[in-house]
């Protein structure tokens, strides 16, 4: 088969390919060049500049694969793709170590004064006693996000001696501790770090996760390290912090405008700035040149990619049936991750009704997906579901009820070995419905963004919330009630026309009837 390479690969890649097909690396082709040369190939490889968007993926109409050398695949039409039947497949352990050796590097720096002291060599000045640093031995470091990089940090960390603390929704207490790493709440990981690093993927929930609330919750002379993705950090928020002597320093890697012409950082006081250099190393881009083609080669040959991004979770012939349980386990999946309250040790997964007469691996695939979207940057497929939660020390079971009067629904229930969450679902009419929630029954269609309150059901609650609701010009488009008595403790959903803001949030959450408040983005 035909192969076109169209941005600079790592010979070790290049290799692999050339060995079992025909390769054509053409780096640099103008946009209208790309398009009339796709249509000639089965296989397209790139990195993170050229965009294959709907038109590109339109004119390769004989491809089979999309292979990323790399971890991100935003300059890839992922939708379009899929509709087209093309596998995409990326590399993303290949830079493991080379972004966990930036981030000690850029920790390092900002601890020491390293780009200041250099800058002040080379003006002829010898200002050492300004100049004096901090030692990492004996400090906590927290880490936020505990996949691949975050756990290879660590290890690099424990040899400097540092303390090791970690936040992440998925990981277990005893999962952490195999690595020294002591799993605590985000909230307490800001108050006990002298340093912290991200390591998570940018979406709706992480977006601006080290802002002003965050910051002002660190120590004075705390560290922020980001060698992850742009957007996790609020620039404006640190560099007002850094001004203001609120922070010790930061280390940046990642920008939310990329170069960052703009960013307050670029005169802000005690950082060291970088551009985007994690993955930059020749033992990195060799490896994830191998990683890229070994994936695209197994597509080519019809055997499973272990890290293929839109590999479906059924086969064609069974789509037809489970399609509408994929979606629900999905969306069960995201609403769980952002209702519970504590890890997760332990996942159930319980199928009834005509959910029940179908193989539950898909279905438990699909609900990970969901649940771990938000913490790590692999996607989920058949291959690699089972070894995502087990390396997050989650233990998966599966079961189905085939009584033939129960109802068709998909229940999510976890475990923290402190509290159990549980989040149930049905497809109505082709159409998923919320079920369940916690220990209360409910039927309400999931909308974008949900309000779910867990108050005290007394005369006025609700009337007070749809107040503050109503003076924020947040719209209520549907509304269900779970609760196990007259005023017993009750959940409120409501699905809403546009995003909760955090002050508002904050307005229900002081309602002295109002126990917990949560905002839900599906």
């Amino acid at each position: 088969m035909r192969i076109l390479v169209a941005e600079k690969l790592a010979p070790e890649g290049i290799a692999l390919l050339v060995a079992q097909h025909q390769v054509d690396e053409r780096a640099g082709l103008a946009r209208g060049e790309l398009l009339a040369a796709l249509p000639d190939y089965e296989a397209l490889v790139v990195r993170s500049q050229v965009q294959v968007d709907a038109e590109a993926i339109e004119a390769g109409r004989n491809l089979v694969v999309i292979g990323r050398a790399g971890v991100g695949v935003d300059n890839v039409d992922i939708p379009a793709a899929t509709r087209a039947g093309i596998t995409v497949v990326n590399a993303p352990t290949g830079n493991t170590v080379a972004a966990a050796e930036h981030t000690m590097a850029l920790l390092l720096a900002v601890a020491r004064h390293l780009a200041a002291a250099d800058a002040s060599v080379r003006r002829g000045e010898w200002r050492r006693g300004e100049l004096l640093g901090v030692e990492l031995r004996g400090r906590t470091l927290g880490i936020v996000g505990l996949g691949r990089i975050g756990l290879a940090v660590a290890a690099r960390a424990r040899s400097f001696e540092m303390t090791l603390i970690g936040s992440d929704p998925y990981v277990t207490r005893e999962a952490g501790a195999v690595h020294g790493i002591e799993v605590i709440p985000f909230e307490k990981l800001l108050t006990r770090a002298d340093a912290i690093t991200l390591h998570v993927p940018l979406t709706e929930q992480t977006r601006g996760l080290i802002g002003a609330v965050a910051l002002a919750r660190m120590k004075p002379d705390a560290i922020v390290v980001n060698a992850a993705r742009g957007g996790l950090v609020d620039e404006a928020a640190l560099a007002a912090a850094l001004r203001e002597g609120r922070l010790g320093g930061a280390g940046i890697d990642v920008f939310e405008e990329e170069p960052p012409k703009a960013s307050p950082l670029i005169d802000a006081p005690r950082t060291v700035l970088t551009p985007h250099l994690g993955a930059s190393t020749a033992e990195a881009q060799a490896l994830v040149a191998v990683e890229a083609a070994q994936q695209v080669l197994d597509v080519l040959a019809g055997r499973p990619a272990r890290y293929a991004v839109n590999a479906p979770l059924v086969a064609p012939e069974a789509a037809v049936a489970l399609g509408p349980y994929l979606e629900l386990a999905r969306l069960l999946g995201r609403f769980y991750a952002q209702f519970t309250r504590a890890g997760l040790a332990a996942l159930e997964l319980d199928l009834s009704g005509e959910a029940a007469e179908h193989d539950p691996a898909p279905l438990t695939a699909a609900a990970l997906e969901g649940l771990l979207g938000g913490s790590t940057e692999e996607r989920v497929n058949l291959i690699n579901a089972q070894l995502l939660a087990k390396a997050r020390g989650i233990q998966l079971v599966e079961r189905r009820l085939h009584a033939t009067d129960s109802r068709a629904e998909v229940l999510l229930e976890g475990s923290s070995g402190l509290e159990e969450t549980a989040v149930g679902g049905s497809v109505v009419g082709g159409e998923p419905r919320l079920t369940r929630l916690g220990g209360y029954a409910m039927d309400m269609a999931p909308a974008p963004f949900m309000l779910v309150t867990r108050h005290q059901d007394r005369p006025g609650t609700m009337g007070r919330i749809g107040l503050i609701l109503g003076e924020a010009d947040v719209n209520i488009s549907a509304m269900a009630l779970g609760r196990s008595g007259p005023r017993a403790d009750a959940f409120m959903v409501l699905a809403l026309d546009d995003p909760l803001p955090d002050a508002v949030a904050a307005r229900i959450r002081a309602d002295p009837a109002v126990i917990d408040v949560w905002a839900i983005r599906l």
